[in-house]
């Protein structure tokens, strides 16, 4: 996708940078639109930021979150926050700003950061979907199937790939072969141009349909099972449980809530990101015709998708709500607060 700067020149042309030749046009808005993006996306990266640091904190702090699952959720809540650390804040500059004044060096690793990241969450929520599924349909042997190792492969593997797909593909110049031309006219001093050929915008596209092919099947899958397993324990309540039983039922019920909350999560990044890519396919196929601030507002789309997640944690799951609580107030800080019971409906005070 190319993020141009040098758009139709107004009557009185504002530059990136005055004193220099070859300079980027900028494109000035009035005071108050400027200060209500500024904190719109502002807001957003805050959001990233604070939101997924609780994540990671609640899950590595209290013992009784540490499972396989959990440190998959943690690894993930780890790239949305390096998104709003470090891919936000400039973002936000350049699209206020229309320039980018963060040298030509960071431009490569800010567009490699947002491809990395991408692709390390999209890897993540898959995996994470091929947990949800053998946790929903034979859960009784799932932690013997899904262990921390396991885990650990899987964010491994995620991080691995997707930085180095992002980074050879930048800073080996293969995005733009055969671009050039295009390339050469779009450059000046303050922009930060980055045109994907076509062939690589296939496989970013493919890179990003594949696991969303496979998460669509698993959870239709699961939703399946878990509509089978709820008619199941419906036609047991009326009937004489055993122990062992009612212990199926409970672990049935809580592995369908979790792949029913992490299902949501799902939706909100295909519902992020997915217009993004069919607007980088199309871009690339019809010359780079779509207007820049297209491109700005479904960048921004995909942006706070990395904000939402903590949302729907803190909306869904009572434990987080708790954790955050214990957070804010500075009781993590306290003896013995890793051991602290956070599905319990009552949370003692520590001394």
């Amino acid at each position: 996708m190319i993020n141009s700067t040098n758009e139709s020149q107004p009557a009185a042309v504002q530059l990136c940078y005055e004193n220099i030749n070859g300079s980027c046009i900028k494109t000035s808005y009035s005071p108050v639109p400027r200060v209500i993006l500024y904190f719109v996306y502002g807001l957003g990266a805050v959001l990233a930021v604070l939101g997924n640091l609780f994540v990671m904190i609640s899950i590595l702090h209290f013992k009784q979150l540490h499972s396989p699952a959990n440190f998959l959720i943690a690894s993930l809540a780890c790239t949305d926050f390096l998104v709003g650390a470090t891919v936000m804040p400039f973002s936000m500059v350049r699209s206020v700003e229309s320039c980018w004044y963060f040298g030509e060096t960071y431009c490569k690793f800010h567009s490699s950061f947002d491809g990395s990241f991408c692709y390390c969450s999209i890897f993540h929520l898959c995996f994470i979907s091929i947990d949800r599924y053998i946790a929903v349909t034979d859960p009784l042997v799932y932690p013997t199937k899904f262990t921390l190792s396991v885990s650990g492969l899987c964010i491994l593997f995620s991080w691995i790939l997707a930085i180095t797909f992002s980074f050879s593909l930048f800073f080996s110049g293969a995005n733009d072969d055969g671009l050039e031309e295009l390339v050469s006219a779009l450059t000046c001093v303050g922009g930060c141009q980055i045109a994907v050929n076509q062939t690589w915008v296939l496989i970013d596209f493919m890179l990003f349909f594949i696991p969303t092919l496979v998460m669509i099947i698993l959870y239709c899958k699961i939703f399946l099972v878990a509509k089978q397993q709820a008619r199941k324990i419906e036609s047991m309540s009326s009937k004489t449980e055993s122990s062992s039983e009612s212990y199926n039922a409970r672990v049935s019920k809580r592995e369908r809530k979790a792949a029913k909350t992490l299902g949501i999560a799902v939706i909100a990044f295909l519902i992020s990101w997915f217009p993004y890519f069919i607007e980088s396919i199309i871009d690339a196929f019809l010359g780079f015709i779509i207007p820049t601030y297209i491109f700005e507002i479904l960048i921004w789309f995909t942006y706070y998708n990395s904000a939402m997640n903590p949302l729907i944690y803190a909306f869904f799951y009572p434990w987080f709500r708790k954790a955050i609580k214990l957070i804010v107030t500075g009781k993590v800080f306290r003896g013995h607060s890793s051991t602290i019971d956070l599905f319990s409906e009552q949370i003692k005070v520590l001394d």
